[in-house]
């Protein structure tokens, strides 16, 4: 199994997850944002992960620490759960739809983080949520699990229906770019790392 359980302690937030890429898409997870709680949760059943994940966080300010801390998190669990990449297939692609919605995520498990983000939100808030930390925490993730991701909204006008297009596609395309194929010997590059 390819498992991580990952601690983070800073004077805003305390965070622990446990996650396992070769799971079956079960959660566990509270981080006092319901919404975001809800969208990793989507993020875990379609990446056929299993995730525990405990967060407590500065919330009499707002849930900003705590949702890019989740991120630098999960990122920091993806690639230490990934190990040293061998034999993983590196790319993935996803297109979901949601209702109306329809979002795009392709990335590189590549080592070298990058985040194009091309989601315009109509809503500013989904129930207690500030949708702008949406892209605060696919940036955090980005960064600490060395992936080059570009996630683009191709049609939505609900909030909700696009960002849960965005998180299933997420999970989906990281299951797909994690998994391990038998023929390939060492890791996808020709330079020999990732």
């Amino acid at each position: 199994m390819r498992l991580a359980d990952i601690e983070r302690k800073t004077a805003e937030t305390a965070i622990a997850a446990v996650l396992n890429l070769d799971g079956a898409g079960t959660a566990a997870i509270q981080t006092g944002v319901g919404f975001f709680d809800h969208m990793l949760t989507l993020w875990t059943r379609h990446g056929l992960f299993d995730l525990t994940l405990e967060a407590k966080g500065d919330m009499q300010v707002d849930a900003h620490h705590t949702v890019e801390d989740v991120g630098i998190v999960l990122g920091q669990a993806f690639a230490a759960a990934l190990g040293d990449k061998q034999g993983i297939r590196r790319y993935g692609t996803a297109f979901v739809p949601m209702d109306e919605a329809l979002a795009t995520v392709s990335l590189d498990i590549s080592g070298r983080p990058y985040l194009v983000y091309e989601v315009p939100l109509p809503a500013q808030k989904v129930g207690e949520f500030d949708t702008e930390l949406a892209e605060e925490f696919l940036r955090a993730f980005a960064v600490h699990a060395g992936v080059t991701l570009h996630v683009r909204l191709l049609a939505g006008k609900n909030t909700h229906h696009i960002l849960e297009a965005v998180f299933k596609a997420l999970g989906r395309a990281l299951d797909k770019a994690s998994r391990k194929d038998e023929r390939i010997r060492g890791v996808l590059s020709t330079k020999g790392i990732l």
